[in-house]
């Protein structure tokens, strides 16, 4: 009895320990699952960091390359250095030509200083020579009154002389006959000799009023010369002062070109924008750089993430700002503290295509359906530049 009552009670421990481990079993995996959708985990996710490539702006062959293939750089050192004869002969023609500019301005402005007086001078010959014209009209028609008025003498000195004449041809012949007097022919002689007198006189008037018109013509034609030879220098003057306006109008051109040339001068030496690791590096000195075509690439180390691939059915637990443990495959006994700064809104369907417009979905059913996983975009606040790498596999855990 004693035996079989010890069996019967091992038994019943045994069951009851059975009992117990199925049911811490059952627990656990409730509190694991729990756990694990209060604070989503997953191992497929990667490291990424910014990184740009590295591309010369301007042409030529390369003369220093310090950096090698997957070295740290810091911020400023030197990453490689382009032949920069070229460009410095091209800044130095561009600094001439803005030189010989300049020179030529000052040139122009010295002209201009002298033209400006020989300007006024011309202005002030351009007022004279027109008072002249002026004149000079005004004198025409007082030469053209003399000689009407010599011309009216003339006329009436001639009717004198020819009455006086034809009044001592009717008395002449009388003095034979004795009706007239020796005085009166005298008289009608003296008659004569003072209208033809008169005569001479009125046509050396009227050959000096004619003269003086002519003059007069001659002193306008003189004049209207004038005025045009001093319009022509105020011309002259005028468009040399024009002149420095078209050269200063260049100076904003020739000062491009100058920058222009310093600029490529400054982009022969390329320095490293911020603190990186140098990868993809494929050349040696020597080799020819053109413009546009990288040469390598910079992994910029100030900031890394962690791209984390969840299921659909877990991104409703995580939240922006959430606090995130990552762990690296490579060093699974370090822990970095991440935050999440935000989670993917759309990825590539694999179960259809559009096609013309409309969806076409395949007319299979599969029995087990593969969840959807959106990238959640977790950042590192205590990364190690020594550790992280690109690419890198990590496991996160969503807190």
């Amino acid at each position: 009895m004693d035996q079989a009552t010890e069996a019967l009670d091992r038994k019943r421990i045994g069951r009851r320990i059975a009992v117990g481990v199925v049911a811490s079993a059952i627990v656990a995996l409730l509190i694991v699952v729990l756990q694990t959708d209060r604070h989503p985990r997953t191992d497929d996710a990667s490291v990424r960091a910014n990184y740009i490539q590295i591309a010369p702006e301007v042409s030529g062959r390369l003369v220093e390359l310090p950096v090698k293939d997957n070295a740290f750089v810091k911020k400023g050192d030197l990453l490689f250095f382009i032949d920069s004869r070229p460009y410095e002969y091209a800044l130095q023609q561009a600094l001439s030509d803005q030189e010989a500019l300049e020179q030529q301005i000052i040139d122009a402005k010295r002209k201009i200083a002298a033209q400006s007086s020989a300007a006024d001078a011309a202005l002030a010959g351009v007022h004279s020579s027109r008072t002249g014209v002026k004149t000079a009209g005004s004198s025409i028609d007082v030469a053209k009154a003399t000689v009407s008025r010599a011309q009216a003498s003339v006329a009436a000195a001639e009717a004198q002389l020819k009455l006086a004449t034809n009044n001592l041809h009717r008395i002449e012949p009388l003095l034979k006959k004795q009706y007239v007097t020796v005085e009166q022919i005298d008289q009608a002689n003296t008659t004569v000799c003072v209208a033809q007198g008169n005569y001479d006189e009125a046509q050396a008037a009227l050959d000096q009023s004619q003269a003086q018109l002519a003059q007069s013509v001659l002193r306008q034609q003189e004049a209207d010369s004038a005025a045009i030879e001093s319009q022509a220098k105020l011309g002259q003057a005028i468009h040399t002062i024009d002149t420095v306006d078209t050269l200063m109008s260049e100076r904003p051109g020739k000062a491009a070109k100058v920058d222009s040339a310093r600029l490529d001068l400054e982009r022969c030496r390329v320095v490293a924008p911020f603190n990186a690791y140098v990868t993809n590096m494929n050349i040696s000195v020597g080799e020819y750089a053109r413009p546009g075509a990288p040469l390598f690439t910079l992994i910029d180390t100030r900031t890394w993430w962690v791209v984390a691939n969840y299921r659909e059915s877990k991104v409703k637990n995580i939240g922006i700002g959430a606090h995130v443990d990552v762990y690296l495959m490579g060093h699974p006994d370090r822990k970095f503290n991440g935050v999440v700064e935000s989670i993917g809104f759309g990825v590539f369907p694999e179960d259809g295509s559009v096609t013309g417009g409309l969806p076409n979905i395949e007319r299979t059913l599969n029995w087990v359906h593969l969840s959807t996983r959106f990238p959640v975009r977790v950042r590192v606040q205590d990364p190690d530049p020594d550790l992280f790498r690109i690419g890198a596999t990590a496991v996160t855990v969503v807190r």
